[in-house]
């Protein structure tokens, strides 16, 4: 079968592997639809990650078909559409049980699809097949009337941004919030969209990037670019999806006393942040890898109301033949699927010009 290899920054190819087959009955074999990038497939695809090193198989947010069960899987049958989680969980182990299925006892490591060895070897979704070896915890159907176009991202960034606004707004309802957005592109806009359908009360976003800016306003947001975000105020809620200390520091000190501020960029270097600070507003800090599996439930089911439509915030959709191309410069959150789901070529959104 045919798999997407990413060779270096740029540059993604097509190579021919041997087709997984069920070895557990608690297995099932899938087939995805729609793939879509994650903000750290884009930077590594940009040579900002020096930490993944090709060749290895690329893609990890993906809606599957069913195309094989074990014997034991009760869940789910061929033919079913699915959501298939980034992160490799078995939903039985004491993490799992209590929603950190980023954490799963049972796998090794950050064990996950797309990053080769770093992820433990999973393989890939940009394929024909992807082995699922935990296919009753893991799977999640994909309600009837929502488009797998729309919702690939549903297996990591999607819920990434839940996790940042939708348990703080449970706890203040119409609470403001604020995005300190930039290196973690889509999350941010999601973060946004996200909390304006949840009701919050205002939602501040803050991006040097124009066109997201643009995609933020059309999600509810009051816009800024970093250079007007000297004098925000203070937030109950804040996200950083920066990915840059300034902008770290921005959603840190505009946290109000007692607030709550998430972090879901990606620090490779030491990084000063201002605990003093911190320490005297009693503020709450998060900051680690999404626990994609417990988080996907509630995303499904706020885009299922109508009142987020995550399709918002993609920048190009793209056939499968055409991944290696759109891959070597790809826009804010691409989307690549198969033939059959853009036949009307009318449904697909070319790439846009590209902005740093």
């Amino acid at each position: 079968m045919r798999q997407l290899m990413y060779l270096e920054p740029g540059r993604c190819e097509w190579s021919t592997v041997e087709a997984p087959t069920l070895t557990e009955p608690g297995q099932a074999l899938v087939r995805p639809l729609t793939v879509a990038t994650c903000d750290l497939d884009v930077a590594v695809l940009r040579s900002k990650v020096p930490l993944f090193t090709g060749p290895f198989a690329f893609g990890h947010e993906s809606i599957c078909e069913v195309v094989e069960v074990g014997d034991q899987v009760r869940t789910m049958a061929p033919g079913d559409r699915v959501v298939l989680p980034f992160q490799i969980s078995c939903g039985a182990c004491s993490a799992c049980t209590q929603g950190r299925t980023g954490n799963c006892q049972t796998v090794s490591g950050i064990s996950m699809y797309g990053i080769g060895k770093f992820g433990g070897g999973w393989g890939g979704v940009l394929t024909e097949l992807v082995l699922v070896p935990y296919a009753d915890a893991m799977l999640v159907a994909l309600p009837a009337g929502i488009d797998p176009l729309a919702v690939p991202s549903a297996v990591d960034n999607l819920p990434d941004a839940w996790r940042t606004v939708a348990p703080a707004l449970t706890a203040r309802p119409a609470a403001d919030v604020l995005i300190s957005a930039g290196g973690a592109g889509s999350v941010g806009l999601y973060a946004t969209g996200i909390a304006a359908a949840l009701g919050a009360g205002s939602v501040t976003y803050v991006d040097n990037h124009a066109e997201r800016r643009e995609v933020a306003a059309r999600l509810g947001a009051t816009v800024l670019d970093s250079a007007s975000a000297s004098d925000l105020g203070q937030f109950p809620i804040t996200v950083d999806a920066s990915a840059r200390p300034e902008g770290l520091a921005l959603a840190l000190r505009a946290t109000e006393p007692d607030g709550v501020c998430t972090s879901v960029g990606i620090y490779y270097q030491p990084t000063e942040v201002p605990l003093f600070e911190m320490y005297l507003k009693g503020i709450t800090f998060h900051t680690g890898r999404v626990h994609a599996r417990a988080a996907i439930p509630g995303v499904l089911d706020l885009v299922a109301t109508g009142a987020f439509n995550p399709a918002t915030v993609t920048s190009a959709v793209v056939s499968w033949e055409d991944a290696p191309t759109a891959l070597a410069d790809p826009p804010t959150k691409l989307v690549i699927a198969r033939p059959e789901l853009i036949d009307d070529r009318s449904a697909a959104v070319a790439l846009p010009a590209r902005q740093p």
